[in-house]
């Protein structure tokens, strides 16, 4: 299936995958519990069950991914690794974002540029944040031009002030961004509804019921996948969805489906377990996936390894969801 984009006559590489509205899981880099080594198989299995789940695409090296602690090398493999095993299981067409910061305008693209020869669609790109107090919005605005402007592919901006010393980019920032023809979409981790809505709106975002200028917003935590529809969302990328991604599409297509109240209560019961998810972060997260597919494994130190009480107690609070998860 090949497909362009809005870049295509600005000199850019199109895209062979387009990203269709739907949940998107960032997904876990697993590594061998002793050297902390990548542990490729896992990788793909685990691409493997989250496509056979129903997603519409996958995000490799995002924060959920450990990007900051895996080399640019590492990075590649991971995504080659991905593309590989969702080829190989038949999931030819599923794209893959793939986090693609670094510190520079210089790395960020030479990143890019190695993510699209790894197998990579788009790229997740955050606001540059090491040297705070200089990062003023004609400096970021800067950054994510540039990197438009040699990345050969589509940029999704990814706003997560909590990863990037607080740097939020507010709605008018996102907008003016959004005028580049290279940059096709933002993720908001920020949590803002509101922001969402007003980009959504000004962008001609895409929806389930509408092609409209194509250009995505993504709500980045799936505890409130229906607000984000309701805000004229094109999608989800939320962590939740590595653990219980059936129940996380669910959710989506009952509202699309005009279900929706039985979406709303969905909803509920999807929020109540992904907050367990997200008070225990990536350590709880890949434990979750541990106890209940029987593998997981740990994060790469510093980040810590999670006592047992703990681990049974996150594997108890996401036990309802859970008990859907199983049903679908």
């Amino acid at each position: 299936m090949t497909v362009s984009n809005s870049a295509e006559n600005n000199g850019h590489a199109t895209t062979k995958r387009p990203l269709p509205c739907g949940i998107y899981a960032p997904t876990m880099t697993f590594f061998d519990p002793e050297t902390e080594e990548l542990d490729i198989p896992t990788i793909k299995k685990h691409a493997e069950r989250l496509a056979k789940a129903g997603l519409a695409g996958l995000v490799t090296m995002g924060s959920n991914g450990e990007a900051i602690h895996c080399t640019r090398d590492e990075k590649v493999a991971v995504t080659r690794a991905t593309r590989e095993a969702l080829d190989a299981a038949g999931f030819a067409t599923t794209p893959i974002i793939v986090g693609a910061t670094e510190g520079s305008v210089k790395a960020t693209i030479e990143l890019c540029k190695e993510s699209a020869a790894a197998g990579g669609d788009y790229v997740l790109i955050l606001p540059p944040s090491y040297f705070r107090a200089q990062m003023d919005e004609e400096a970021i605005v800067g950054y994510f031009t540039a990197v438009a402007d040699e990345s050969p592919l589509p940029i999704v901006i990814y706003n997560y002030p909590g990863a990037v010393a607080g740097i939020d980019l507010d709605s008018d920032v996102l907008i003016k961004l959004a005028e580049h023809p290279n940059i096709i979409g933002t993720k908001f981790t920020c949590g803002s509804t509101g922001k969402l809505t007003r980009v959504a709106l000004a962008t001609n975002a895409k929806t389930p019921t509408s092609e409209g200028s194509g250009y995505m917003a993504f709500g980045g935590i799936c505890d409130f996948t229906v607000q984000t529809l309701v805000s004229g969302g094109s999608g989800i990328i939320a962590g939740g969805a590595n653990v219980m991604p059936k129940v996380c599409v669910k959710v989506w297509n009952l509202y699309v489906e005009g279900k929706i109240d039985e979406a709303i209560k969905l909803q509920k019961v999807l929020s109540r377990g992904d907050w367990f998810l997200t008070k225990a972060a990536i350590a709880g997260t890949k434990q979750a996936i541990q106890s209940y597919y029987g593998y997981g494994g740990y994060p790469r130190r510093p980040l810590k390894r999670l006592e047992k009480v703990r681990i049974e107690s996150i594997a108890e609070g996401i036990r309802e969801v859970m008990e859907v998860e199983k049903s679908l």
